[in-house]
């Protein structure tokens, strides 16, 4: 085990991946020579060459096009998108070509490219560089979509995604990629690639969330023991599918559950995860489930963004609010 921020983990574990196969293929603006603006590739073209790191236009269009049709002879590209609100651009190539040609060949070809995307607030960003599209992308179906929320999943999770056939959108926390965890070596050891995980044991009451929320949820647990509550964190990490087995196992223990995410709450992934527990654990539930999301409005400036955000004293509200119930 050794010590790594999340962005050293990510370019360790593409690092790990490109060794591995030679098919392996990394795209993007100034990914190369500059290492990406996160610094996510760093060294990655010295080390591999420009034929494996590419420089592209910008474009995300053009580079999400690309990539499917080198998945088509074999390839498998890893697009990085620099920013989340950037992607849009690229957004009819990935519905209309990445998430359909698995299905509509049967198979026959794969679709082994995976889409980087920095997401979420917290950095100060200018307009269009702090977003939450993670539900965009949940909704179209043909997609997987993942978050990792700590430098040991950033490491297993990035090469789990390149081994997979299926087209997948990775979500980076952006505002996470310096902080540091213990990360091992062996991708046997990891948890699967589409499952969530309790990160933090408890027996009072579920939060579950997934992405930058994970670390805000983890604080709140500890603050929330000087009231007496022992909050059980769950990290959802699949977005799409959804594993919501852990989910509710805890809730059927609790009888109550909080879900946090960034993203505005309106037909979300957190909306999912309500409906679903509500359902699948309706005789269980002690109180209604709540949710602690970011507004329905469009990200604002960064002077506001601390107020847009779901924090600390926001969670611990919602805590003590189910608690009452």
């Amino acid at each position: 085990m050794a010590t790594r921020t999340m962005a050293k983990a990510l370019n360790d574990g593409l690092r790990a991946a490109m060794e591995r196969d030679p098919k392996v293929l990394v795209m993007g603006e100034d990914v190369g020579r500059l290492g990406g603006v996160f610094r996510i590739t760093d060294g990655l073209q010295k080390d591999f060459g420009e034929q494996r790191v590419l420089d592209t236009p910008l474009s995300e269009s053009g580079i999400i096009g690309a990539a499917v049709g080198l998945a088509v002879r074999g390839f498998r590209p890893v697009c990085e998108i620099q920013f989340d609100g950037f992607v849009f651009p690229g957004y009819d190539q990935i519905v209309s070509q990445l998430a359909k040609l698995r299905y509509r060949t049967q198979g026959r070809v794969p679709m082994p490219v995976v889409v980087r995307i920095p997401f979420g607030g917290g950095i100060g960003a200018v307009e269009h560089h702090s977003e939450s599209p993670e539900s965009l992308f949940a909704h179209v179906a043909g997609l997987k979509v993942v978050a990792c929320s700590n430098a040991a999943d950033a490491h297993a999770m990035i090469q789990q995604a390149i081994l997979s056939d299926d087209p997948v959108i990775f979500f980076e926390p952006k505002r996470r990629y310096w902080e540091k965890g213990e990360v091992g070596d062996d991708l046997a050891a990891a948890p699967p690639l589409h499952s969530s995980r309790v990160v933090r044991p408890g027996s009072s009451i579920t939060v579950a969330t997934y992405g930058p929320m994970v670390t805000t949820c983890l604080d709140a647990a500890t603050a929330a023991v000087d009231d007496g509550h022992d909050i059980e964190v769950i990290d959802l990490r699949t977005l799409s599918p959804l594993d919501l087995g852990p989910v509710a196992d805890s809730v059927r223990r609790t009888g109550r559950l909080v879900v946090v995410s960034e993203a505005p709450g309106e037909s979300s992934v957190s909306a999912e995860v309500a409906a679903r527990v509500q359902q699948e654990c309706f005789f269980s539930l002690e109180a209604p489930v709540l949710r602690v999301t970011g507004f329905d409005t469009p990200y604002p400036p960064s002077r506001l963004e601390d107020d847009f955000l779901p924090d600390l004293d926001r969670v611990l509200d919602a805590v003590d609010r189910s608690m009452a119930w």
